[in-house]
Protein backbone atom coordinates (compact mmCIF):
# COMPACT_ATOMS: atom_id res chain seq x y z
CA UNK A 1 0.00 0.00 0.00
CA UNK A 2 1.12 3.60 -1.18
CA UNK A 3 2.09 5.35 2.25
CA UNK A 4 -0.26 8.55 3.34
CA UNK A 5 1.92 11.19 2.93
CA UNK A 6 -0.63 13.25 0.77
CA UNK A 7 -2.83 14.67 3.38
CA UNK A 8 -1.02 17.81 3.68
CA UNK A 9 -0.50 18.04 0.09
CA UNK A 10 -2.64 18.30 -3.02
CA UNK A 11 -3.57 15.73 -4.85
CA UNK A 12 -2.02 15.52 -8.26
CA UNK A 13 -3.93 15.36 -11.14
CA UNK A 14 -1.59 13.39 -14.14
CA UNK A 15 -3.18 11.84 -17.53
CA UNK A 16 -0.59 9.04 -18.57
CA UNK A 17 -0.25 9.36 -22.50
CA UNK A 18 0.56 6.22 -23.83
CA UNK A 19 -0.46 3.50 -26.25
CA UNK A 20 -3.09 1.07 -24.72
CA UNK A 21 -2.49 -2.74 -24.30
CA UNK A 22 -4.39 -3.65 -27.85
CA UNK A 23 -1.41 -3.50 -29.18
CA UNK A 24 1.39 -5.52 -26.47
CA UNK A 25 4.80 -3.48 -25.90
CA UNK A 26 6.99 -2.58 -23.76
CA UNK A 27 5.64 0.64 -23.67
CA UNK A 28 1.93 -0.28 -23.38
CA UNK A 29 3.10 -3.08 -20.44
CA UNK A 30 4.71 0.09 -18.14
CA UNK A 31 1.79 2.38 -18.98
CA UNK A 32 -0.75 0.23 -17.84
CA UNK A 33 0.81 -1.27 -15.03
CA UNK A 34 1.50 2.41 -13.98
CA UNK A 35 -2.04 3.69 -14.43
CA UNK A 36 -2.84 0.54 -12.07
CA UNK A 37 -0.58 1.21 -9.53
CA UNK A 38 -1.96 4.49 -9.06
CA UNK A 39 -5.39 3.63 -8.85
CA UNK A 40 -6.66 4.74 -5.56
CA UNK A 41 -3.21 6.26 -4.04
CA UNK A 42 -3.49 9.37 -1.63
CA UNK A 43 -0.93 11.64 -3.13
CA UNK A 44 -1.70 11.16 -7.18
CA UNK A 45 -5.29 10.95 -9.39
CA UNK A 46 -4.09 9.08 -12.34
CA UNK A 47 -6.14 9.47 -15.70
CA UNK A 48 -5.13 7.88 -19.12
CA UNK A 49 -5.53 8.92 -22.45
CA UNK A 50 -4.72 5.99 -25.39
CA UNK A 51 -2.82 7.09 -28.53
CA UNK A 52 -4.69 4.26 -30.51
CA UNK A 53 -8.01 5.20 -29.43
CA UNK A 54 -10.76 2.86 -31.07
CA UNK A 55 -11.73 3.86 -34.72
CA UNK A 56 -15.01 5.81 -35.39
CA UNK A 57 -18.00 3.82 -35.76
CA UNK A 58 -17.93 2.28 -39.14
CA UNK A 59 -14.41 2.56 -39.76
CA UNK A 60 -13.48 -0.80 -38.00
CA UNK A 61 -12.47 -2.60 -41.18
CA UNK A 62 -9.86 -0.18 -41.15
CA UNK A 63 -8.25 -1.63 -38.41
CA UNK A 64 -6.66 -4.38 -40.48
CA UNK A 65 -4.97 -1.43 -42.74
CA UNK A 66 -1.98 -0.56 -40.22
CA UNK A 67 -1.17 3.04 -41.82
CA UNK A 68 -4.51 3.60 -42.76
CA UNK A 69 -5.56 3.20 -39.31
CA UNK A 70 -3.21 5.38 -37.99
CA UNK A 71 -4.24 8.23 -40.37
CA UNK A 72 -7.98 7.65 -39.61
CA UNK A 73 -7.23 7.21 -35.40
CA UNK A 74 -5.27 10.80 -35.57
CA UNK A 75 -8.11 12.83 -35.10
CA UNK A 76 -9.78 10.98 -32.54
CA UNK A 77 -6.80 11.02 -30.53
CA UNK A 78 -6.41 14.77 -30.91
CA UNK A 79 -9.81 15.66 -29.89
CA UNK A 80 -9.39 13.07 -26.55
CA UNK A 81 -6.16 14.49 -26.01
CA UNK A 82 -7.31 18.41 -25.41
CA UNK A 83 -10.34 16.72 -23.51
CA UNK A 84 -8.35 15.49 -21.14
CA UNK A 85 -5.83 17.44 -20.77
CA UNK A 86 -8.38 19.85 -19.60
CA UNK A 87 -7.87 19.28 -16.00
CA UNK A 88 -4.91 17.87 -15.23
CA UNK A 89 -0.84 19.04 -13.24
CA UNK A 90 0.92 16.51 -15.62
CA UNK A 91 1.08 15.50 -18.58
CA UNK A 92 3.31 12.27 -18.56
CA UNK A 93 3.86 11.28 -22.23
CA UNK A 94 4.90 7.86 -23.11
CA UNK A 95 7.54 8.74 -26.22
CA UNK A 96 9.46 6.24 -29.10
CA UNK A 97 11.34 7.53 -31.97
CA UNK A 98 11.08 8.35 -35.63
CA UNK A 99 7.44 9.08 -37.03
CA UNK A 100 5.66 7.98 -34.34
CA UNK A 101 6.66 10.56 -32.13
CA UNK A 102 5.93 13.36 -34.57
CA UNK A 103 2.14 11.26 -34.47
CA UNK A 104 1.72 10.99 -30.89
CA UNK A 105 4.14 12.69 -28.34
CA UNK A 106 4.54 15.86 -30.10
CA UNK A 107 1.15 16.68 -30.23
CA UNK A 108 0.52 15.90 -26.75
CA UNK A 109 3.41 18.35 -25.48
CA UNK A 110 1.91 20.97 -27.97
CA UNK A 111 -1.69 20.40 -25.93
CA UNK A 112 -0.59 20.19 -22.53
CA UNK A 113 1.32 23.39 -23.16
CA UNK A 114 -2.09 25.14 -24.47
CA UNK A 115 -4.13 23.42 -21.57
CA UNK A 116 -1.71 24.57 -18.91
CA UNK A 117 -0.32 21.46 -17.83
CA UNK A 118 3.30 20.51 -17.09
CA UNK A 119 4.93 17.85 -20.49
CA UNK A 120 7.13 15.19 -19.10
CA UNK A 121 8.19 13.34 -22.04
CA UNK A 122 8.93 9.78 -20.65
CA UNK A 123 11.29 8.50 -23.93
CA UNK A 124 12.20 4.80 -24.14
CA UNK A 125 13.41 4.22 -27.54
CA UNK A 126 17.19 2.55 -28.35
CA UNK A 127 17.10 4.47 -31.53
CA UNK A 128 17.66 7.51 -29.36
CA UNK A 129 20.43 8.77 -31.49
CA UNK A 130 19.93 7.54 -34.64
CA UNK A 131 16.09 9.44 -34.60
CA UNK A 132 17.63 12.79 -33.09
CA UNK A 133 20.51 12.98 -35.65
CA UNK A 134 17.71 12.66 -38.63
CA UNK A 135 14.75 14.63 -37.28
CA UNK A 136 15.70 18.44 -35.71
CA UNK A 137 11.47 17.97 -34.94
CA UNK A 138 12.78 15.42 -31.86
CA UNK A 139 15.24 17.78 -30.62
CA UNK A 140 12.86 21.03 -31.10
CA UNK A 141 10.16 19.55 -28.79
CA UNK A 142 12.18 17.45 -26.18
CA UNK A 143 14.29 20.88 -25.94
CA UNK A 144 10.99 22.20 -24.86
CA UNK A 145 9.24 19.82 -22.93
CA UNK A 146 9.04 20.71 -18.83
CA UNK A 147 11.18 17.33 -18.05
CA UNK A 148 12.56 14.52 -20.22
CA UNK A 149 12.49 11.02 -17.79
CA UNK A 150 14.43 7.85 -19.68
CA UNK A 151 14.67 4.48 -17.94
CA UNK A 152 18.05 3.98 -18.03
CA UNK A 153 21.58 5.86 -17.72
CA UNK A 154 22.54 4.76 -21.64
CA UNK A 155 19.40 7.11 -22.79
CA UNK A 156 20.90 9.71 -19.91
CA UNK A 157 24.23 9.48 -21.78
CA UNK A 158 22.79 9.79 -25.33
CA UNK A 159 20.11 12.71 -24.80
CA UNK A 160 23.62 14.48 -23.60
CA UNK A 161 25.25 14.05 -26.41
CA UNK A 162 22.50 16.39 -27.83
CA UNK A 163 22.53 19.21 -25.22
CA UNK A 164 19.29 17.42 -23.34
CA UNK A 165 19.33 16.27 -20.06
CA UNK A 166 16.79 13.61 -18.46
CA UNK A 167 16.33 12.08 -15.77
CA UNK A 168 16.28 8.55 -14.58
CA UNK A 169 13.27 6.02 -13.57
CA UNK A 170 13.97 2.62 -14.15
CA UNK A 171 11.30 0.66 -15.63
CA UNK A 172 8.93 -1.42 -13.18
CA UNK A 173 8.51 -4.55 -12.34
CA UNK A 174 5.37 -6.57 -10.84
CA UNK A 175 7.02 -8.84 -8.58
CA UNK A 176 4.22 -10.25 -7.40
CA UNK A 177 4.19 -11.88 -11.08
CA UNK A 178 7.64 -13.73 -9.92
CA UNK A 179 8.36 -16.54 -8.04
CA UNK A 180 12.43 -16.75 -7.23
CA UNK A 181 13.49 -19.89 -6.77
CA UNK A 182 17.33 -21.00 -7.40
CA UNK A 183 17.74 -23.82 -10.22
CA UNK A 184 19.53 -26.61 -8.54
CA UNK A 185 20.30 -28.47 -10.63
CA UNK A 186 20.41 -26.26 -13.32
CA UNK A 187 19.25 -27.54 -16.58
CA UNK A 188 19.62 -26.70 -20.40
CA UNK A 189 15.73 -25.45 -20.59
CA UNK A 190 16.17 -21.92 -22.02
CA UNK A 191 14.01 -19.41 -22.24
CA UNK A 192 13.56 -16.12 -24.55
CA UNK A 193 10.65 -13.89 -23.98
CA UNK A 194 11.88 -10.98 -26.29
CA UNK A 195 9.23 -10.69 -28.94
CA UNK A 196 9.90 -11.82 -32.98
CA UNK A 197 11.27 -8.25 -34.61
CA UNK A 198 14.53 -7.99 -36.14
CA UNK A 199 16.32 -5.86 -33.30
CA UNK A 200 15.46 -8.79 -31.16
CA UNK A 201 17.51 -11.57 -33.38
CA UNK A 202 16.02 -14.13 -32.01
CA UNK A 203 17.52 -16.12 -34.73
CA UNK A 204 20.44 -15.96 -33.25
CA UNK A 205 18.75 -17.44 -29.87
CA UNK A 206 18.11 -20.31 -32.38
CA UNK A 207 21.21 -20.70 -33.81
CA UNK A 208 22.88 -20.40 -30.24
CA UNK A 209 20.73 -23.00 -28.83
CA UNK A 210 21.47 -25.35 -31.77
CA UNK A 211 24.95 -25.35 -30.21
CA UNK A 212 24.09 -25.90 -26.93
CA UNK A 213 22.49 -29.24 -28.50
CA UNK A 214 25.31 -30.43 -29.75
CA UNK A 215 26.41 -30.77 -25.72
CA UNK A 216 23.01 -31.36 -24.11
CA UNK A 217 20.74 -33.32 -26.97
CA UNK A 218 18.02 -32.93 -24.31
CA UNK A 219 17.73 -29.31 -24.15
CA UNK A 220 14.90 -27.20 -24.81
CA UNK A 221 14.07 -23.75 -25.64
CA UNK A 222 11.00 -21.75 -25.40
CA UNK A 223 10.27 -19.13 -27.43
CA UNK A 224 7.61 -16.72 -25.67
CA UNK A 225 6.18 -14.14 -27.53
CA UNK A 226 4.96 -13.04 -31.24
CA UNK A 227 6.04 -10.31 -34.08
CA UNK A 228 6.48 -9.72 -37.81
CA UNK A 229 9.40 -12.37 -38.43
CA UNK A 230 7.90 -15.09 -36.26
CA UNK A 231 7.65 -17.26 -40.08
CA UNK A 232 11.25 -16.72 -40.46
CA UNK A 233 12.12 -18.27 -37.54
CA UNK A 234 9.77 -21.12 -37.46
CA UNK A 235 11.80 -21.55 -41.32
CA UNK A 236 15.07 -21.30 -39.35
CA UNK A 237 14.44 -23.82 -36.96
CA UNK A 238 12.86 -26.37 -39.66
CA UNK A 239 15.79 -25.58 -41.99
CA UNK A 240 17.89 -26.44 -38.93
CA UNK A 241 15.80 -29.70 -37.91
CA UNK A 242 15.93 -28.49 -34.51
CA UNK A 243 14.22 -30.28 -32.08
CA UNK A 244 13.05 -29.07 -28.69
CA UNK A 245 11.89 -25.34 -29.57
CA UNK A 246 8.54 -24.59 -28.37
CA UNK A 247 6.87 -21.57 -29.55
CA UNK A 248 4.15 -20.68 -27.18
CA UNK A 249 2.81 -17.27 -28.43
CA UNK A 250 2.35 -14.19 -26.64
CA UNK A 251 2.14 -14.98 -22.56
CA UNK A 252 -0.44 -12.59 -20.93
CA UNK A 253 0.55 -10.71 -17.25
CA UNK A 254 -1.12 -13.67 -15.33
CA UNK A 255 0.86 -16.14 -17.38
CA UNK A 256 4.20 -14.80 -17.94
CA UNK A 257 5.46 -15.41 -14.14
CA UNK A 258 5.04 -19.04 -14.60
CA UNK A 259 6.72 -19.21 -18.11
CA UNK A 260 10.22 -18.07 -16.05
CA UNK A 261 9.40 -20.58 -13.71
CA UNK A 262 9.44 -23.42 -16.19
CA UNK A 263 12.91 -22.68 -17.29
CA UNK A 264 16.25 -22.28 -16.13
CA UNK A 265 18.56 -19.95 -18.32
CA UNK A 266 17.22 -16.56 -20.16
CA UNK A 267 18.30 -16.25 -23.11
CA UNK A 268 18.52 -12.84 -25.09
CA UNK A 269 20.47 -12.14 -28.51
CA UNK A 270 19.16 -8.27 -28.96
CA UNK A 271 21.49 -5.87 -31.18
CA UNK A 272 19.58 -3.00 -30.74
CA UNK A 273 18.09 -2.24 -26.79
CA UNK A 274 17.67 -0.06 -24.09
CA UNK A 275 16.44 -1.40 -20.78
CA UNK A 276 14.18 -4.69 -21.38
CA UNK A 277 12.14 -5.17 -18.63
CA UNK A 278 12.25 -9.22 -19.86
CA UNK A 279 15.70 -9.30 -18.82
CA UNK A 280 14.59 -7.29 -15.23
CA UNK A 281 11.90 -9.97 -14.75
CA UNK A 282 14.12 -12.89 -15.41
CA UNK A 283 15.88 -10.67 -12.67
CA UNK A 284 12.90 -11.48 -10.28
CA UNK A 285 12.89 -15.10 -11.41
CA UNK A 286 16.23 -16.22 -10.60
CA UNK A 287 16.56 -17.24 -14.48
CA UNK A 288 20.46 -16.15 -14.60
CA UNK A 289 20.65 -14.07 -18.06
CA UNK A 290 23.23 -14.66 -20.89
CA UNK A 291 22.48 -11.95 -23.20
CA UNK A 292 24.33 -9.88 -26.02
CA UNK A 293 25.63 -6.70 -25.29
CA UNK A 294 24.44 -3.98 -27.52
CA UNK A 295 25.99 -0.42 -25.81
CA UNK A 296 22.71 -0.35 -23.47
CA UNK A 297 22.60 -3.31 -22.25
CA UNK A 298 26.13 -2.67 -19.91
CA UNK A 299 24.36 -0.51 -18.41
CA UNK A 300 21.74 -2.94 -16.70
CA UNK A 301 23.62 -6.35 -17.06
CA UNK A 302 27.15 -6.32 -15.27
CA UNK A 303 29.28 -9.02 -16.90
CA UNK A 304 30.08 -12.07 -14.47
CA UNK A 305 27.86 -10.47 -11.53
CA UNK A 306 24.23 -10.24 -12.76
CA UNK A 307 24.63 -11.90 -16.06
CA UNK A 308 27.06 -13.10 -18.97
CA UNK A 309 27.98 -10.96 -21.90
CA UNK A 310 28.57 -11.79 -25.50
CA UNK A 311 29.58 -9.72 -28.71
CA UNK A 312 26.15 -8.66 -30.70
CA UNK A 313 25.30 -11.51 -33.37
CA UNK A 314 27.72 -13.66 -32.10
CA UNK A 315 25.85 -16.92 -31.69
CA UNK A 316 28.50 -19.52 -30.72
CA UNK A 317 29.86 -16.82 -27.93
CA UNK A 318 26.00 -16.47 -26.69
CA UNK A 319 25.88 -20.79 -26.44
CA UNK A 320 29.68 -21.02 -24.98
CA UNK A 321 28.16 -18.73 -22.71
CA UNK A 322 25.41 -20.88 -21.62
CA UNK A 323 27.41 -23.75 -21.60
CA UNK A 324 29.68 -22.29 -19.45
CA UNK A 325 26.77 -21.74 -16.99
CA UNK A 326 25.67 -25.32 -17.05
CA UNK A 327 29.34 -26.42 -16.43
CA UNK A 328 29.59 -23.82 -13.69
CA UNK A 329 26.50 -24.37 -11.34
CA UNK A 330 28.11 -22.06 -8.65
CA UNK A 331 28.49 -19.48 -11.16
CA UNK A 332 25.14 -19.74 -12.20
CA UNK A 333 23.81 -19.34 -8.77
CA UNK A 334 26.38 -16.33 -7.56
CA UNK A 335 24.81 -14.17 -10.90
CA UNK A 336 20.74 -15.14 -9.87
CA UNK A 337 21.07 -14.17 -6.61
CA UNK A 338 23.10 -10.73 -7.26
CA UNK A 339 20.71 -9.89 -10.27
CA UNK A 340 18.07 -11.03 -7.66
CA UNK A 341 18.94 -8.23 -5.48
CA UNK A 342 19.13 -5.62 -8.45
CA UNK A 343 15.46 -6.34 -9.43
CA UNK A 344 14.47 -5.15 -5.67
CA UNK A 345 15.80 -1.51 -7.52
CA UNK A 346 12.86 -1.81 -9.76
CA UNK A 347 9.84 -2.42 -7.44
CA UNK A 348 6.74 0.09 -7.22
CA UNK A 349 7.36 1.32 -3.66
CA UNK A 350 10.97 2.26 -4.76
CA UNK A 351 9.99 3.85 -8.48
CA UNK A 352 6.71 5.42 -7.22
CA UNK A 353 9.05 7.52 -4.58
CA UNK A 354 10.93 8.45 -7.72
CA UNK A 355 7.79 9.34 -10.15
CA UNK A 356 5.89 11.34 -7.02
CA UNK A 357 9.12 13.56 -6.69
CA UNK A 358 9.51 14.32 -9.82
CA UNK A 359 5.73 15.10 -10.50
CA UNK A 360 5.60 17.44 -7.48
CA UNK A 361 8.94 18.97 -9.06
CA UNK A 362 7.25 19.55 -11.88
CA UNK A 363 4.11 21.35 -10.35
CA UNK A 364 6.41 23.49 -7.68
CA UNK A 365 8.68 24.51 -10.14
CA UNK A 366 8.11 28.63 -10.79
Amino acid sequence: MAPDSGSAKKRLKVAIIAASLNYVGGQSAQADLLVRLWRDDPDVEMSFIAVDPPLWSGLGWADRVRGLRTILREPRYLLDLWRGLGDVDVAHIFSASYWSFLLAPAPAWLFAKRRGAKALIHYHSGEARDHLQRFRSGRFVLSRADEIVVPSGYLVDVFREFGLRAAIVPNLVDLSQFRYRLREPLRPHLICTRGFHPYYSVNVVVRAFAEVRKLYPEAALDLVGGGPVEAEIRKLVEDLKLPGVNFTGVASRSEIGECYNRADIFVNASWLDNMPVSIIEAFAAGTPVVTTAPESIPYLVEHERTGLLSPVGDAEALAANVIRLLCEPALARWLAENAHLDSQQYTWEVVREQWLKIYRGLVNHT
